[in-house]
């Protein structure tokens, strides 16, 4: 059973780094002169939004291919650095 202990520490430490990530947005927004750095994040070229009078529809297109491509070079250079 040590495998599920192992299992269990590593979904406990991704959830801190979620809460962790949360508190830290929720500071930068509150910070003066900070909280519109990431304003650009979310309404870049080729991301769809469509609003009408009782709906309204939004696709981040743009903005998930570069949080994608963000993040695999995160998770490259980590995996390259536990590789060493």
């Amino acid at each position: 059973m040590p495998e599920w202990a192992t299992l269990g520490k590593i979904l406990i430490g991704i959830g801190l780094g979620i809460v962790g990530l949360g508190l830290l947005f929720v500071a930068i927004d509150r910070m003066p002169g900070v909280g519109n750095a990431l304003s650009w994040f979310g309404r870049l070229p080729g991301d769809i939004s469509i609003k009408r009078d009782n709906f309204s529809f939004y696709v981040p297109v743009t903005t998930s291919i570069v949080l994608s491509v963000f993040l695999s070079l995160l998770f490259y250079l980590v995996g390259w650095f536990f590789r060493r």
